[in-house]
């Protein structure tokens, strides 16, 4: 059945193309807005029409409702749909597309308001019989009255930004000496990312489970739930993991919590999808958090244990359908995880721009990988980071478990930093097996050690498999043009029947040749450091055998029966080999000439000096320090924002300011130094920018 003609998504990345996905098997056109960073995104090439609405910075376009009103108008759109994030919770949008004449496929403006304040909605939820957790919703918020607040419900205390969620404007404080601050860092934060900086207080609740049920209404009066999804695996307030069903939930508790969702919905006259989020503690008793007016990020967890389309009952519900099931027809069968793909760095969880050099996504059955991006797109400081999400489906939890571990083995990327290394880790975890996931998981020491940037041994039979394929990637380019002349000192120099590359990895320097085996044709021999090597831990006699597929940048070695799958890529800022075997990353720098001047003249910093660099890049909106200033250790000196989140740059030590680098409004690079500091005497001589 076609319930519209055409619908504009108003987002971007994985989620527009996961609804493009769903109008297409509907019979629906579809209309993509993007801004000047997203002409060449995902979502844009797989629309049926597409509209440019402004420059990036999302206030500019994808928070621009009058833009976007003015591309459905322009391309006949009879509907739009938000997404999550931007507009989808935004009650003036969806009053402009009334206004205009389209449907908006989300709740009513009315109950998204109600929603949209979780003091508000705590009240409305109590009046129907819905647990809330002790707090502080007051109009004062003055920090005096905030603080008395505080203490009258007893630290620890969570403070909540009032008009949105995701983790923004969100603050964990512990004793009374540290709220200041945090309160007026969370306002401001929350201020930012909603337009509306008002926070309240709650009773921190201590080693919950995040449970959350599914539910949609329809326009009939039908409120179903479709079951609960476990989140309680976070990182700063952001989800990292989510699965359904919950272990910790019996049946009885599972039909209470879900009664209490629907009627938490009914509070609000709700239609058509929404997520009615709780706290459960160690004791069973659960609260209600806060409703999210939208679609889930993590709704295909939902649809792989019910097997229903919550998009497709989102356009059905909005075209003026009546729900097509009743409760019982809900029964949730075998057990899904999701786990949501961050470009970030995986030790520090700060977000990571860059270019996707190459991406190849695990398949196979019970394997779904909603993304937003392939080889070549551009991952900027501008939105949010996270770029794919990954969804196993098995009979049982184990099952998904062990299914999700052999995909995560077998995730692809180069080009990116990501939070990969940090979802392996997890699901390894025996914890994680058991199913003990509360909110404070993420909190065990482990979870807060450096990794080894290149956890190779120096003679591996791994690393000389990933040093052969770098090779090869190299050799396969240079092929195309042979004839270039080319310095010794370059990582590929081609001679008859042979290709050398020298590489530089951590730190240690290695010579790679590939010499052509006259007897076999395609086949031959690699040398690392002048010794013959193989696949294995012992060369053999048998050549070796490589094909690249060029659209992946994936590159099978071969050798007698052994192969070895590997991926590469050039970076092209610096023109290094990146290479994986799906777990580790290794960068194969070129070894470059001396430089000279450099040598002679030693670094280009003065002695003494200590540079507080951005840790991603980002938009620079306080800076707290000038020239000539003495700081401590942990003083904040610098305030970063970038991909809607807040990051506090802080001294290492005491010291003197030499300079100050950066203004107020500053759009700066990742790595550029915004702030130079002498250290004293007595502070210990580190040289690590310490972000928070």
């Amino acid at each position: 059945m076609t319930y519209f003609n055409k619908i504009l998504i108003a987002n971007r990345g994985e989620i527009a193309v996961r609804v493009m996905r769903a109008c297409r098997e509907l019979g629906i056109r579809t209309v993509a807005v993007y801004s000047a960073a997203d002409r060449l995104a995902m979502h844009v090439r797989q629309a049926d029409e597409a509209v440019y609405i402004g420059p990036a910075p999302a206030r500019e376009s994808y928070l621009n409702i009058e833009a976007i009103i003015a591309a459905a108008k322009s391309t006949d759109a009879e509907a739009i749909h938000p997404g999550y994030g931007f507009l989808s919770e935004n009650a003036a949008f969806a009053e402009a597309c009334a206004e205009a004449g389209i449907v908006f496929i989300g709740p009513p403006p009315a109950a998204i308001r109600l929603m949209g304040s979780k003091i508000a909605a705590k009240e409305a939820v109590q009046a129907f019989d819905v647990p809330t957790i002790p707090g502080y919703q007051g109009e004062d918020q003055a920090p005096e009255r905030m603080l008395r607040e505080a203490k009258r419900i007893g630290f620890p205390v969570m403070i909540k930004a009032a008009a949105g969620g995701g983790g923004k404007g969100m603050r964990a404080v512990t004793r009374a000496a540290d709220f200041p601050d945090a309160l007026a860092a969370a306002q401001r934060e929350a201020l930012n990312a909603f337009g509306d900086a008002a926070v309240f207080l709650e009773k921190l609740v201590v080693r919950p489970r995040h449970i959350e049920f599914q539910i949609l209404a329809d326009q009939h009066g039908n409120v179903l739930h479709f079951g609960e999804r476990e989140c309680s695996i976070q990182r700063r307030h952001q989800k990292i993991i989510e699965e359904a069903p919950s272990i910790a939930l019996a049946p009885d508790l599972r039909a209470e919590m879900g009664a209490a969702a629907v009627r938490a919905a009914q509070a609000a006259n709700y239609v058509n999808a929404g997520t009615v989020e709780f706290m459960l503690d160690q004791e069973g008793r659960y609260y209600f958090l806060e409703m999210n007016t939208r679609l889930q990020v993590e709704h295909p967890v939902t649809e792989l244990v019910t097997g229903r389309d919550l998009v497709h009952l989102q356009i059905a519900v909005a075209a003026g359908e009546a729900l097509p099931l009743a409760q019982g027809d809900i029964t949730p069968r075998g057990h899904a995880i999701e786990v949501r793909l961050y470009a970030e760095d995986p030790q520090t969880g700060l977000p990571a721009t860059g270019t996707v050099l190459a991406f190849d996504p695990p398949q196979g059955p019970g394997i779904r990988l909603d993304g937003g991006i392939m080889a070549g797109d551009d991952v900027t400081m501008y939105y949010d980071p996270m770029i794919a999400k990954l969804i196993v489906s098995a009979a049982d939890r184990p099952a998904a478990v062990a299914r999700l571990a052999a995909a995560l083995d077998e995730l692809a990327l180069l080009g990116l930093t990501t939070n990969a290394p940090l979802l392996r880790r997890i699901v390894a975890d025996e914890r994680y097996a058991r199913g003990e996931t509360f909110t404070d998981f993420l909190d065990d020491p482990r979870y807060h050690q450096t990794e080894d940037a290149t956890p190779v041994a120096p003679e591996s039979a791994t690393l000389h498999r990933m040093l052969i394929a770098a090779a090869v990637a190299e050799r396969e380019g240079q092929r195309d043009a042979p004839a270039v002349k080319r310095s010794p000192w370059e990582a590929g120099a081609l001679r008859s029947g042979a290709f050398t590359a020298r590489y530089v990895v951590a730190g240690k320097t290695h010579a790679v040749t590939l010499r052509d085996d006259p007897l076999h044709p395609g086949g031959f021999f690699a040398m690392i450091d002048d010794a013959l090597v193989g696949l294995g831990d012992m060369p053999g006699d048998d050549p070796l055998t490589a094909q690249r597929v060029a659209a992946t940048g994936k590159i099978i070695l071969r050798q007698g029966t052994r192969q070895a799958h590997l991926w590469a890529a050039r970076r092209p800022a610096d023109g290094a080999m990146l290479v994986t075997d799906g777990r580790i990353t290794l960068i194969c720098e070129h070894l470059r000439p001396l430089d000279v001047d450099r040598a002679m003249h030693g670094g280009a910093s003065e002695s003494g000096a200590r540079a507080i660099t951005a840790p991603m890049a980002g938009t620079v909106i306080q800076v707290r320090v000038k020239e000539g200033d003495i700081v401590e250790a942990r003083q904040t000196l610098v305030i970063l924002t970038a991909m809607k989140m807040e990051h506090a740059l802080t001294a290492p030590g005491s010291a003197k300011v030499r300079r100050v680098s950066c203004r107020e409004g500053d759009v700066v690079a990742g790595g550029a130094t915004l702030v130079e500091l002498d250290a004293l005497e007595s502070s210990p001589k580190t040289e690590v920018p310490v972000a928070e």
